[in-house]
């Protein structure tokens, strides 16, 4: 039977991994969620609570793929919440992906948005000179540092922590960290994800240099297919016309940094 991509498939959680204090990853088996490119998500339904977007993350066996989630509203604590055995729903993939420069690139995630930057790093050249760039609260909130390295092998000391607290890695926030290194260095491409403000001060940063830069946006969404709306952000719908935007695109964009959208659908200040 063919699978249609619109209806849920139901999958089966096989292995939890604690990430953090208040994150977790959660694999199961899907092939054709295990091969979704950098940038694209899935909407996920916890049966009885509600559907999400998340993002695809890796996972390091053949036909398998995960969800990091950070607990938070009563969705993404009930996806947290998931025990190895029960079932979710998982539609999708949807959305864009990532346009892969070659040469210098310089990769930044904060939070749960390190998870595209994961993927991000099994479709670059071994060629590239790549920097990844993590950023967290404190030292009990970083997590896939150990991954990433693994993923650069060829260079594990390009991946660089930062904490607000200074309490692990460079202290202050990430996007200090971003401006030093595009102020310093030539990119060929700038990729980034995680808070809208972390994102909107990183673009700014690239834009600067005239680098090429993207972001994956995270937003409001509840159907993932272009027909509620509430992912608006200005004239674009994130599941639709992205994720991933590209950072001139955005620059026109008056709400991208500015305003978020709650539940209901009004604009809110960040």
């Amino acid at each position: 039977m063919l699978r249609n991509n619109n209806h849920p498939t139901i999958v089966t959680i096989e292995k939890v991994m604690d990430e953090t204090p208040t994150v977790r990853t959660l694999v199961f088996s899907d092939e054709i969620m295990s091969n979704v490119l950098p940038g694209q998500f899935a909407m996920v339904w916890i049966p009885g609570i509600n559907e999400l977007p998340m993002s695809v993350m890796i996972s390091q066996d053949s036909g398998k793929a995960a969800f990091t989630v950070r607990k938070h509203g009563p969705a993404s604590t009930g996806l947290f919440n998931v025990k190895v055995g029960q079932q979710i729903g998982v539609r999708g993939p949807y959305g864009n992906s990532f346009d892969i420069k070659q040469g210098r690139l310089l990769l930044v995630g904060g939070g749960t948005g390190l998870v595209p930057m994961m993927r991000l790093l099994t479709c670059v050249k071994s060629t590239d000179d790549v920097t990844l760039l993590i950023g967290a609260k404190s030292k009990d909130e970083v997590f896939f540092e150990d991954l990433a390295k693994n993923l650069l092998k060829n260079n594990p000391h390009r991946v660089i922590v930062s904490t607000d607290d200074g309490s692990y890695g460079e202290k202050g926030f990430v996007t200090d960290l971003v401006e030093k290194l595009v102020s310093e260095n030539h990119y060929d491409g700038v990729y980034v994800c995680g808070p809208e403000t972390m994102m909107f001060k990183t673009l700014q940063s690239a834009h600067s240099q005239g680098l090429f830069v993207q972001a994956s946006l995270e937003r409001m969404m509840k159907c993932g297919v272009g027909i509620c709306g509430s992912c608006c952000i200005g004239e674009d719908l994130v599941c639709r016309d992205g994720t991933v935007f590209d950072g001139q695109h955005l620059s026109q964009n008056k709400e991208f940094g500015y305003f978020h959208r709650n539940k209901a659908g009004i604009l809110e200040n960040y």
